[in-house]
């Protein structure tokens, strides 16, 4: 790819949020056990969905790992913990997040890695 960064093949463009009502739906794959916290890139789920990958430290005993995101995710768009929920997938590592009080391109702009 001439002038820029050379995509993996299951690397992605699309951004895995959407717009629902006054937040937005975030698509996460989340990694437990990492060496850090941290974002990682846009990718395809099995279904072919774009979900943003998420490294975490915390392990995925007794919803740390949830405990963790949520802390992430709030940190990173510097919104308080309550603003941040798990909506579905709280047992899986594909999670769909519900984050209050924030437009779809201030999310995309805080959670761009």
């Amino acid at each position: 790819m001439a002038g820029g960064r050379r995509r993996h093949h299951h690397q992605l463009t699309k951004p895995a949020i959407a717009a629902d009502g006054d937040g937005v739906r975030i698509v996460v794959r989340v990694t437990p056990r990492a060496r850090r916290s941290e974002l990682g890139v846009v990718v395809a789920a099995a279904d072919g969905k774009p979900v943003l990958s998420v490294r975490l430290v915390a392990v995925a005993v007794d919803g740390a790992a949830n405990r963790a995101l949520i802390a992430f995710l709030a940190d990173r768009l510097d919104l308080p913990a309550a603003a941040v929920r798990i909506v579905a997938g709280g047992k899986s590592r594909i999670k769909t997040v519900r984050i209050d009080r924030i437009s779809p391109a201030a999310a995309e702009a805080a959670l761009a890695p």
